[in-house]
């Protein structure tokens, strides 16, 4: 069915920007860039007269700005919906781990509309959106990918990154290293889609010295002085970013999008909005977006004060390019340019909010509407006027009940509707021929006994501590051909004796003895601040076996026995096709 959808699209692709005078311009290039927990404050032509972003500064007078442009609470759900044009509860991703942040395999991203229509399609960064393929983004639509796919890296100096499907070890900070590679992109023939998904501000918080250096000698504790830093040395790649376009002689030809994924990761200068990431309120949810592209007559400068948000990007690049969506894809967004070009009759819109999939009224959620705000969290319901209290100081809600029951209404039907498919995250798939390994991380983890997260919830790159003889951990594979697997386990040990460590899938057992202690020392790691996430650690990597599997469902599970040492952990299960 996809296929069929993609086919579509590509016969329905015109020539040139809808409604221009000269059908032989060539499609327009367009490079996207998004940051990660980067707040609607954390730019100073938002008002913030600590920080350095003189490269942003300048994109916003040569660019559009949305000024009420919203996203969802957290990473992966804003993804989601900028690649679909959907709200993320529909495309199956509901969080940030436990793979909960997997979109399904069948919906159809922005990568794949732009490749059936003759673009060339990479991104480079972060991708947040499932970590094995198809899942990855190769499987969806992204001809290059070049980063990294769990929500979250442990160090950003010298990493070792994905390209494809091969490791690569970099040199240099990582948000430079990403930018380098997705301006070389560029600098091929061919209209792109480049989108440079930047691992920054995102902790762990780690910055360049001569980044860092400057703000704290503002004052700033180490953490806001790794993040300002980040934050410039953001405005630092946009500018190269900028200065490349010009110099490869693409810059009238290509629509620039600058954005952010969420509110800020942490309290600190927002505008005034109430919240930070993960929340609701609109210090959670509304952030930077710009849009500059030099070859329509938009106002340098111009300000648009109508709500837009995440799922409005791909209808909006569509148009832009001349590229028809189907009805059949199910997008909830709109096309902006309207907006843009001051059409009269702009529709009154709400949009919607779930921080994270459970049971309505268990979990903070909200509606919007142009001027209301209904907030709905565990233990209070608020309704705000945004246009006479943006900031959110006045609940309103005993005044106008009956407007509260009509929104929280509207939402219970929304969310109705974008779950009806359910939420149950994707199998792991295996059995691909082009997929050399597949890796099994502790945070996927199906179904677990007796048996804990380092981290304490599994956010990504966490493992299993405290394994024992009464430990059982499973992971949901759905097996698409039958395939030989060499099996690899990453673990640590302390013991004086030797156990067994046995894989299991169906009737198909390996199991290997470990007779000797295993070290997984922690790597020497830049933090400018404690992080709340794990540390980065050099894993052994233990062969267990030669196990087959066959075609269809199943669940992997590893356990012990024989155990009878101080510690054991377990990092994750690799796969290595035979």
């Amino acid at each position: 069915m996809r296929n069929l959808l993609l086919s579509f699209i590509a016969v329905f692709s015109i020539g040139c920007l809808s409604g221009c005078e000269e059908p032989e311009l060539k499609r327009p290039n367009i490079l996207l860039v998004l940051t990660d927990d980067q707040g609607w404050g954390d730019l100073a032509f938002h008002g913030n007269d600590s920080i350095d972003t003189p490269h942003l500064d300048w994109l916003a007078q040569h660019a559009t700005e949305f000024t009420r442009f919203y996203v969802s609470p957290v990473c992966a759900p804003t993804r989601a919906s900028i690649l679909t044009g959907r709200y993320h509860l529909a495309t199956g991703t509901s969080w940030v781990t436990h793979r909960m942040e997997v979109m399904r395999e069948e919906e159809v991203t922005i990568a794949e509309v732009m490749k059936a229509a003759g673009y060339r399609t990479g991104l480079f960064g972060k991708w947040h959106n499932g970590k094995q393929y198809p899942h990855d983004p190769v499987g969806q639509g992204f001809q290059e990918f070049f980063g990294f796919k769990e929500g979250h890296f442990n160090n950003y100096f010298d990493a070792t990154l994905t390209h494809n499907f091969e490791e690569v070890k970099t040199q240099g900070y990582m948000a430079n290293v990403l930018a380098d590679k997705a301006m070389e992109f560029m600098t091929s023939d061919g209209p792109f889609l480049c989108m440079l998904t930047l691992n920054t501000p995102h902790g762990p918080f780690q910055v360049p010295d001569e980044y860092f250096d400057k703000y704290a000698a503002m004052g700033f504790n180490n953490k806001d002085a790794a993040i300002y830093g980040m934050v410039e040395n953001i405005d630092d790649i946009v500018g190269r970013l900028l200065d490349h376009l010009n110099a490869i002689q693409k810059e009238e030809e290509t629509i620039v999008i600058f954005m952010t994924d969420n509110g800020p990761n942490g309290v600190r200068y927002n505008g005034g909005f109430k919240g930070i990431k993960a929340h609701v309120d609109e210090g959670g949810v509304r952030v930077p977006f710009l849009i500059r592209y030099p070859r329509l007559s938009w106002d340098k400068g111009a300000k648009i004060e109508k709500m837009a948000a995440h799922i409005d990007i791909l209808p909006t690049l569509a148009e832009l390019t001349g590229i028809v969506l189907p009805d059949s894809l199910n997008i909830h967004g709109k096309s902006l340019l309207p907006m843009t070009e001051s059409a009269p009759g702009w529709p009154n819109r709400k949009f919607y909010t779930h921080q994270v999939i459970r049971e309505v009224d268990t979990i903070p959620s909200a509606v919007r509407s142009d001027q209301y705000l209904l907030t709905m969290k565990p233990n209070e319901t608020a309704l705000y006027d945004l246009l006479a209290d943006p900031f959110q100081k006045l609940n309103i809600i005993d005044s106008l009940p009956e407007l509260a029951a009509s929104m929280q209404a509207d939402y219970r039907k929304w969310f109705a509707e974008v779950t009806k498919n359910g939420t149950t995250p994707e199998p792991i798939q295996v059995g691909h021929a082009q997929v050399p390994e597949i890796e099994l991380p502790a945070p996927d983890v199906f179904t677990k006994e007796a048996i804990a997260f380092k981290g304490g919830i599994g956010w990504a790159n966490d493992w299993f501590t405290d394994v024992s003889n009464e430990s059982k951990a499973s992971w949901d594979l759905l097996a698409v051909d039958t395939a030989t697997y060499a099996v690899y386990v990453e673990m640590a040990c302390e013991t004086a004796a030797p156990f067994n460590v046995r894989i299991s899938l169906g009737s198909e057992v390996v199991q290997k003895e470990v007779s000797a202690s295993l070290s997984a020392p922690q790597l020497e790691s830049p933090d400018r601040e404690d992080r709340g996430e794990v540390y980065e650690r050099k894993w052994p990597l233990v062969f267990a076996g030669n196990l087959k599997v066959n075609q269809g469902s199943g669940e992997l599970s590893v356990s012990v026995n024989g155990f009878s040492g101080s510690s054991l952990e377990i990092k994750s299960i690799r796969l290595r096709m035979l």
